[in-house]
């Protein structure tokens, strides 16, 4: 992408870098719409954002982070939401989450589409994983959380989405 006083402003690199970064992120986006993301070279994927190829290795390692880096932005909205108002029950916090994938349904239905709804469960297992310094009956029961959760969103993009944030919710026992 040629940078002009039109499409860059005098920003700093962290600017620019993250201009970038959105412009690999979109164009990754929709090249997945067509094709699987084996089948997108980062020379095609490159040439679609109109960047070099030295720009796209010195953000990220394979397309596989593009789409981390765009899940954990993503992610990070939802956690703030969370952290600012704490849900008082799993149920509750259940919804928080469906809500937030309901938001995001197309991104997340396309993962689902393509086989990478994985990079969701590495997300999950970050954010939920059991901690080394947990005692053994946390650390069982944070590994309950993350991979149920994970299971009942991978059930829900298969089932198409169908049911609401409230119907999962009220599924989920407290």
């Amino acid at each position: 992408m040629r940078q002009t006083s039109k499409n860059v402003s005098p920003m700093s690199n962290e600017g620019r870098n993250l201009y970038v970064i959105t412009h690999i992120t979109e164009s990754l986006l929709e090249l997945l719409k067509d094709k699987p993301l084996n089948d997108i070279s980062i020379s095609e994927l490159c040439s679609h954002a109109q960047v070099g190829r030295a720009t796209f290795y010195r953000n990220f390692e394979v397309k596989e982070d593009v789409l981390n880096v765009y899940i954990h932005k993503l992610f990070s909205e939802w956690i703030d939401t969370y952290e600012s108002n704490p849900p008082k029950t799993i149920s509750q916090m259940v919804r928080e989450l469906f809500l937030h994938l309901e938001k995001y349904r197309d991104f997340y239905g396309l993962l689902s589409e393509r086989g990478l709804i994985y990079l969701l469960k590495n997300v999950l297992l970050e954010i939920y994983a059991p901690k080394p310094e947990q005692p053994a009956q946390a650390a069982y029961a944070s590994a309950y959380v993350a991979y149920t959760l994970y299971g009942w969103i991978e059930v829900w993009f298969q089932r198409g989405m169908k049911e609401t944030p409230e119907e999962m919710a009220a599924m989920f026992p407290n």
